[in-house]
């Protein structure tokens, strides 16, 4: 089903990526209100937190940290290029976040 969503997404928005956004389990931080997104391919990895950041209405002192499997992108990336290199078989990006870096990394 979600391989039949992002085809549709991707035909009708291709200058857009799909992605899927989740908190990781037991993180202290608050849960997003909206978890899918479209988001143009040419903004950075940076731009993207901060629309996570507004989202969960996070205070800026709090630390924020965006997962990519169980690896953190590099801020500067286009989401374009995370997309290349990250996107699932269905067709979407997951990214996963937390106010912790929780994979130790």
């Amino acid at each position: 089903q979600r391989q039949k969503d992002s085809r549709k997404i991707r035909e009708k928005y291709a200058e857009r990526i799909p992605v899927i956004v989740e908190r990781v389990p037991n993180s202290q931080i608050t849960d997003i209100d909206k978890h899918k997104f479209l988001v143009p391919h040419d903004i950075s990895v940076a731009q993207f937190m901060w629309i996570i950041r507004k989202r969960i209405q996070l205070q800026p002192e709090r630390a924020l940290f965006l997962f990519v499997g169980k690896t953190i992108p590099q801020s500067s990336a286009t989401m374009g290029q995370i997309y290349q290199d990250h996107r699932d078989e269905d067709g979407f990006l997951y990214i996963a976040y937390s106010g912790e870096n929780t994979f130790g990394l």
